[in-house]
């Protein structure tokens, strides 16, 4: 196997606390809505709401959103020292015009970058491949597998309530950055 030179990082939900969104979720459609809720990745389905709907909310909220979203616990000592052996690109699903808002939460919360790209949809799998990641780090149950098998690479994926499933062989679940951590020097 080859040396492995590039990560591919999702941001939201992956270094960002995945609960980053219960807050506004509670302030606009209930404050009994938790975590736990959050079964599906779509939420128009855990709420009840159309899509249209939730595009609106989501469009009107995510830069306050992305902006004071937490980074999540355990990510940056891990990604410091992976900073140090790897390339760090992260491939998000925001659009490209906030990536002013994007680098500015990185800097803020000192979070090491070699690159990121803001891809505007869940399909990151050009981006990977373009960017010749050779690992991923997701939190989307169906982005991690089909980053799995279109491009062959491993992927490490964060555990979450809305992400349950059985995975492919070399499709990694973790509950921590440093479980995240041990997984990749096996590979």
């Amino acid at each position: 196997m080859q040396k492995i030179k590039r990560l591919g990082i999702d941001i939201d939900g992956t270094v960002t606390c995945p609960t980053a969104l219960v807050p506004y979720l509670q302030r606009s459609f209930g404050s009994d809505i938790k975590y736990e809720d959050i079964t599906a990745y779509d939420l128009g389905v855990v709420l009840n709401k159309s899509d249209e709907e939730m595009y609106d909310w989501f469009m009107a909220n995510q830069e306050e959103i992305y902006t004071h979203s937490p980074v999540a616990e355990g990510a940056i000592p891990v990604l410091k020292e992976w900073s140090e052996q790897y390339e760090l690109y992260y491939i998000s699903a925001r659009y490209d015009y906030l990536d002013r808002v994007t680098t500015d939460w990185f800097e803020k919360h000192d979070v090491p970058f070699h690159h990121i790209e803001l891809t505007g949809s869940h399909d990151k799998i050009e981006a990977a491949r373009q960017h010749h990641v050779d690992v991923f780090f997701e939190d989307k149950l169906d982005n991690a597998i089909d980053i799995n098998r279109e491009l062959d690479i491993p992927v490490i994926l964060f555990d979450t309530p809305y992400n349950q499933s059985a995975l492919p062989e070399n499709v990694h679940r973790v509950f921590t950055w440093n479980e995240a951590k041990k997984i990749l020097s096996t590979l």
